[in-house]
């Protein structure tokens, strides 16, 4: 593995299959701001793999 594919960022797609949730879904709590973060790059989101992982552990923790 090259170190441009260990620090690749996911797309909404690949959060998507991590997180077992529809793409829409994602889009919705963007809107609402409370899912993970993410960052525009033109017209697309990006998420930090590490962000979104911590994100999901908060969760754990909230429930």
């Amino acid at each position: 593995m090259t170190i441009a594919q260990s620090h690749k960022l996911w797309t909404v797609e690949d959060v998507s299959a991590y997180l077992g949730v529809p793409v829409q879904t994602l889009y919705t709590w963007r809107k609402r701001r409370t899912g993970p973060p993410a960052a525009r790059v033109g017209r697309h989101l990006r998420y930090d793999p590490d962000a979104v992982r911590a994100w999901f552990a908060e969760q754990s923790k909230a429930a």
